[in-house]
């Protein structure tokens, strides 16, 4: 019984070490995934550069490196930041003259403004093997597709002040979304040993966006814009490369 137990648990491990063995990359190019954990540091631009300052992503995603040293895969970020701009003038409609909210305790309401936001991409690139420690590393050029979506946080400090809670917080937070594609350049790395792997990547982002809103409280009509954006990111990644199967080697004597 003692027996099966062992070889019940320790087949399944020797399969799974088979397949995610570490191999040696050195002199093949080959299939793998990489799954990655990534951080930008973001400037914006277009309509976005009027609402908001500079803020960070992070996020993560699966690529496939096919042996050919093509890429293709799906990430997800969110963005987040703390430079609003204008936000003295968004609750001028319930604010006092002197630009204070009053809660519903007589007293100044405490507010802080935030930028939130997220972005899903689907991925299609190249590895360029050049100045690189083997096959598998190297320049890279990366296109994707997908949807963004990004808003206001209005974030009132203990929730006293009703004129910002449940749906009337919704009349003030600029929610908009829609389509956006990317493109950036960068360097993988992925090393011999499989001890570092990273990336790093010049990215930009052009995104066309439109309110979700149906009424804006401080301007008193909706927002009918079709808003033009950009997104200047520097990221870097952690990458995990799982190996399926090790490049073979051929000998000729």
């Amino acid at each position: 019984m003692h027996r099966k137990i062992v070889l019940l648990i320790t087949i399944p491990l020797l399969t799974a070490a088979s397949l995610f063995a570490q191999v040696n990359i050195r002199d093949s190019s080959i299939f793998t995934p990489l799954i990655y954990f990534s951080y930008g540091y973001q400037f914006p631009g277009g309509d976005l550069a009027k609402q908001f300052g500079d803020n960070s992503s992070i996020g993560g995603g699966i690529m496939f490196k096919t042996n050919h040293n093509w890429l293709i895969g799906a990430e997800a970020n969110y963005m987040f930041g703390q430079r609003v701009k204008n936000s003295d003038s968004l609750l001028k409609g319930i604010s006092t003259k002197d630009g204070f909210v009053i809660d519903a305790n007589g007293y100044m309401a405490d507010l802080v403004f935030y930028e939130r936001g997220f972005n899903i991409f689907a991925k299609f690139g190249k590895v360029i093997p050049l100045l690189s420690p083997n096959p598998n590393s190297g320049f890279t050029i990366v296109a994707g597709a997908g949807y963004i979506q990004d808003k206001i946080r209005i974030h009132n400090i203990g929730n006293t002040a009703p004129q910002l809670l449940g749906d009337y917080k919704k009349g003030y937070d600029r929610l908009n979304g829609g389509v956006a594609v990317s493109g950036s350049i960068g360097y993988m790395y992925l090393s011999n040993t499989r001890l570092l792997n990273f990336s790093v990547s010049f990215e930009f982002m052009q995104a066309w966006t439109k309110s979700y809103r149906d009424f804006d409280f401080d301007t008193g009509k909706p927002d009918t814009r079709k808003l033009n954006s950009q997104f200047y990111t520097v990221r870097v990644f952690w990458m995990i490369p799982l190996y399926r199967r090790a490049p073979k080697e051929f000998y000729i004597y």
